[in-house]
């Protein structure tokens, strides 16, 4: 079958590789239908070292289940399914708490061989905990709306929901790539009064708007948080979305939080910490990670099969698998925000 290896930075191509298999009475094996390219592929297309094994590439897919093991009984052959970023066993306490991406018998997919999702198929351990059969009636129009569901538009809720987001508040998103513009829409599915996006490219802000973002900052650094201030009465944001991961839009959230506020950290960190003394005499809670989107579905499907949102949006790229070098190509160079591969 083909599949998307990377082999270092920007060495990303489209290979042979073994068919998948079922290796656990609990796996399945799923045919790609739509995958995608996320930002976070984009940290080591810049930076990994040399690998002659090369990585699997992908985390987000739907698919169809074309097998399972003798242990599913969940997940039937013939389902079209979500797969999470993650996958999970659906047992443990922590998933049961709604934790899914630290599920003690868990991982991500898109580094071990045959577990990456920018391919033909692959295969899926613990296909009942992991696996979200859609309703049949789901529209083939919707599938990337959906297909935002296995990550970023339930990362972008993750975000809203851990930096409290609620009616009448103000909301600061940091970051317009897809996480961030989904954050916008989840800060206005939650009610917030005031949504301010930061970033710096005029289409991505346009949509940020058409999402619900009532102001827009284009500045950085100490203009972007007096812009920030000056929008919100001189206090900061009640609510910040941190959908970067970079040492400056961690400092930048800090910076912008209201105190007493709340900083929803969603962006793979590339810094060491966020800075302490200023979040302790502040009192800004500070809190979020992996999201755990499996635990999401259930209450953002409806607002995609209804039409309510539609995250989908932040695709505006479509190619075929073999032309996946080129859509890391068009992310990293900012010509697309979100990059959808349609097997």
């Amino acid at each position: 079958m083909r599949a998307t290896v990377m082999y270092a930075a920007g060495d990303v191509r489209v290979v042979n590789v073994p068919d998948v298999t079922l290796v656990e009475p609990t796996d399945a094996i799923v045919r790609v239908t739509q995958a995608c390219i996320c930002g976070s592929d984009l940290w080591p297309y810049r930076d990994m070292a040399q690998n002659e094994q090369g990585q699997n590439m992908g985390h987000e897919a739907i698919g169809v289940v074309e097998a399972v093991g003798s242990e599913v009984r969940k997940i039937k052959v013939g389902d079209t399914v979500i797969m999470p970023f993650a996958y999970s066993d659906g047992t443990c306490d922590l998933c049961h708490d709604g934790i899914q991406t630290a599920c003690i018998h868990g991982g991500f997919f898109g580094n071990a061989p045959g577990m990456g999702a920018q391919a033909e198929a692959l295969r899926i351990p613990f296909a009942d905990g992991t696996l979200y059969p859609l309703p049949t009636q789901a529209d083939g129009a919707l599938m990337a709306s959906l297909l935002t569901l296995s990550d970023v538009m339930g990362t972008g809720h993750h975000a809203a929901r851990i930096a409290q987001v609620a009616p009448g508040k103000a909301v600061a998103v940091i970051g317009d790539g897809a996480v961030g513009l989904c954050g916008v829409i989840a800060a206005k599915r939650m009610g917030a009064e005031q949504i301010i996006i930061m970033g710096r490219h005029p289409d991505r802000l346009r949509l940020a708007q058409e999402f619900g973002a009532t102001h827009v900052v284009t500045e950085r650094g100490e203009e972007a948080t007096q812009k920030v201030r000056e929008l919100t009465r001189g206090l900061g944001a009640h609510s910040v979305l941190e959908c970067v991961g970079t040492e400056q839009s961690a400092q930048s959230a800090v910076d912008i939080a209201r105190a007493g506020g709340a900083i929803g950290r969603v962006g793979v960190p590339h810094y060491a910490s966020v800075p302490a003394v200023q979040t302790f005499f502040k009192n800004v809670t500070v809190g979020g990670g992996p999201a755990p989107v499996r635990a999401y579905i259930d209450e953002l499907l409806p607002d995609v099969l209804e039409g309510r949102i539609q995250p989908g949006r932040v695709f505006d790229r479509t190619i075929g698998l073999e032309e996946t070098p080129r859509g890391y190509q068009a992310m990293d160079s900012r010509e697309a925000i979100k990059v959808l591969i349609q097997l």
